[in-house]
C-alpha cells in the first residue's frame, strides 16, 4: 500500500508542476492584444493560397518507419539489460531465441520496405533532369 503512495504522490506532482507553471505564467505575463497576434502566421510570410495542400506520402511512411524501429529499441533495451542474468537461469538458447526471431522479424519488415520503395525519396522531375545533364 505504501508503495502506491509514493507513486500517486509523483502522479499529484506531476500534475501540479506544469499546472502551476502554467498559471504563475498566465498572471505574470502581459496582455497586449493586436491584430498581429491573432492573424496566421506561416514561418514570418504572409500566407497564399489554401490551407488544404496534399502532402507526399512519403513524408507519413517515413515517420511510421521510423516510429517502427524506435519502438523496438524499447524492447531491445531491458532485454540486453537482463541477458546475462537470463542465460544463467534459463540458458542461451532460451534467452537467445525471441529476441533473435524478434529481430529476424524487424529485418525482414526493413527488407520489404527497401524493395518496394518506401525508403526512398521520389525526386522531383527538375532533379531527374539536372542528375541527366551531370
Amino acid at each position: 500500500m505504501s508503495t502506491w503512495i509514493a507513486v500517486g504522490a509523483l502522479a499529484v506532482v506531476g500534475v501540479a508542476i506544469p499546472l502551476g507553471m502554467m498559471a504563475v505564467s498566465a498572471l505574470l505575463r502581459p496582455t497586449v492584444p493586436e491584430q498581429g497576434k491573432s492573424s496566421i502566421y506561416e514561418s514570418g510570410e504572409i500566407p497564399t493560397g489554401t490551407t488544404r495542400i496534399r502532402f507526399n506520402i512519403q513524408y507519413y511512411m517515413v515517420a511510421l518507419l521510423f516510429l517502427v524501429f524506435d519502438i523496438e529499441t524499447i524492447f531491445i533495451f531491458p532485454w540486453v539489460l537482463i541477458y546475462s542474468d537470463a542465460v544463467a537461469q534459463v540458458g542461451l538458447l532460451h534467452a537467445l531465441g525471441p529476441m533473435l526471431v524478434f529481430i529476424a522479424v524487424l529485418v525482414a519488415a526493413l527488407i520489404w520496405a527497401w524493395r518496394t520503395g518506401v525508403v526512398q525519396w521520389i525526386k522531383s522531375p527538375e532533379a531527374t533532369k539536372r542528375s541527366r545533364l551531370q
